[in-house]
């Protein structure tokens, strides 16, 4: 049965999807958005949902070094959306605090997937956070942060984002993983406080919605042009040394281009084209090779260095 991947496959031939056993998860990539504003709806649930123990995808997945490589990927598909974009331009401090605005991002991610019980308080602070965050979107539209169709997208954009970041740094999903990936969106959605009717129910309705999305709604916002520019403004670090710092002019373009390449080549072929992202075969071939590196180096790694710190503790105490 074709779930839609067809359509939203890599530009070049891919290694064969490899089945994921239904105890022991393969890796592959994490939901999306961590900068830009959290999944929200106007409704709680009435219902706190399970929290992401062991044995889920996301569980090994989310905490992985690897997403500070998609999740910017994720970040450029929702601040596309004309809404989110108007959004994050009026309201986020990643311009003046960019570092700081990624690590509470971050750390507001794990939580979603490691903090437990913490996870639905999260989606509840979110929510909270989000209340009095309105105004016009590019379209001259009123928007308002609790609006579910603009930020059950922000949420829909880890789905795809995770399937470009298996397919390139981890392993390509198959058809049984990628359903069972899709079925964790949503209980993370739940989590977040999304309410099942702003959720696609099926992997084919989620190809169908992403596409409407993608072809009437979005578009290269003012923030989607910042975060595909290498040559932006970003300081070193919060906290560097001063060997960082003096090094920053001449490192900071390098991470940028790499940022950015990354950045592109995870995005889905169909919303490049929407949003006018050049991308040739011979980027398609970089990006692969440097995916190869990824899954040679990271899964060799200690696990206190492959993982984010919250990640890290969760699963040394999930195993004793």
């Amino acid at each position: 049965m074709d779930t839609g991947r067809a359509a939203h496959a890599a530009d070049e031939t891919t290694s064969a999807p490899v089945s994921i056993p239904a105890r022991v998860p393969a890796p592959a990539a994490d939901p999306g958005l961590p900068a830009a504003p959290a999944a929200l709806a106007a409704v709680a649930p009435r219902t706190d949902p399970l929290p992401f123990t062991p044995g889920t995808l996301l569980w090994d997945m989310t905490g992985d070094i690897r997403v500070l490589l998609y999740l910017p990927a994720a970040l450029v598909l929702q601040v596309a959306h004309p809404a989110v974009g108007a959004g994050v331009d009026e309201h986020s401090v990643f311009r003046t605090d960019p570092w700081g605005r990624a690590r509470r991002s971050l750390d507001s991610l794990q939580l979603w997937v490691y903090g437990g019980d913490r996870a639905v308080e999260e989606g509840r602070r979110l929510r909270r956070l989000h209340r009095d965050i309105k105004g016009t979107d590019t379209r001259g539209r009123p928007y308002h942060a609790l609006n579910p169709a603009p930020y059950a997208w922000v949420h829909a954009t880890g789905f795809p984002v995770f399937l470009r970041a298996a397919e390139y740094l981890f392993r390509p999903f198959d058809e049984a993983g990628e359903r069972r990936l899709h079925a964790e969106a949503r209980r993370l959605g739940r989590i977040l406080g999304i309410r099942e009717r702003d959720m696609p129910g099926s992997v084919e309705e989620f190809w169908t919605y992403f596409d409407t999305v993608v072809r009437e709604e979005l578009e290269r916002t003012v923030v989607v042009a910042e975060l595909l520019d290498p040559r932006r403004p970003v300081p070193p670090p919060d906290g560097s040394g001063a060997a960082l710092r003096l090094l920053w002019p001449v490192l900071r373009p390098a991470l940028l281009r790499l940022q950015v390449f990354v950045t592109k080549g995870l995005l889905p072929p169909l919303a490049r084209e929407r949003l006018d992202i050049p991308w040739t075969p011979r980027d398609e071939r970089r990006l692969r090779l440097l995916g190869r590196v990824v899954r040679t180096v990271v899964p060799r790694l200690p696990e206190r260095l492959r993982y984010l710190p919250a990640a890290y503790a969760a699963r040394r105490a999930a195993r004793t």
